[in-house]
């Protein structure tokens, strides 16, 4: 998260990054891509939380159901798809199944592989979730940032 909420002023980047090898013009639209960024990471986790999910149980349904040749995908596909700790995913996937948004089966072949998958309710809930989701990312991109308005 970025919690600066005014930006530096052209004036400033340039005499903090005078003394360093970088281009303020850069410096200034990184700061600006990492403000931008928060505010909907803000604002989504809001939305999220309308609809009982969290921005990472949300991307753990994403991951599933991208995949159109895979019905499931075992735990270790999930953790390479997602930029989390092994911990982290298996107390996620805990709550998406203790909420009834996924299923779990063993591998008949390594009953140590569990395969992971949408249920009906898992699906209406990405289903329903997608379009405010891209919704907010589309607002987000195409309104200029304000730094006088409220944080979300």
């Amino acid at each position: 998260m970025f919690f600066l909420k005014d930006l530096p002023s052209r004036q400033m980047i340039e005499r903090y990054t005078a003394q360093y090898d970088v281009e303020p013009a850069r410096i200034a639209a990184g700061l600006e891509t990492m403000r931008r960024a928060s505010v909907v990471i803000r604002r989504l986790e809001s939305y999220f939380g309308e609809h009982g999910l969290s921005q990472l149980r949300f991307l753990f349904l994403v991951v599933i159901d991208r995949e159109p040749d895979h019905a499931t995908l075992t735990v270790g596909e999930i953790t390479q798809r997602l930029d989390v700790a092994g911990p982290v995913v298996a107390r996620t996937l805990r709550a998406l199944l203790d909420a009834g948004l996924v299923h779990a089966r063993k591998d008949a072949r390594d009953a140590r592989t569990k395969h992971i998958g949408l249920t009906a309710a898992g699906r209406a809930r990405l289903t329903a979730v997608l379009p405010g989701y891209f919704a907010i990312i589309d607002a987000q991109m195409t309104t200029p940032l304000d730094p006088d308005s409220p944080s979300p």
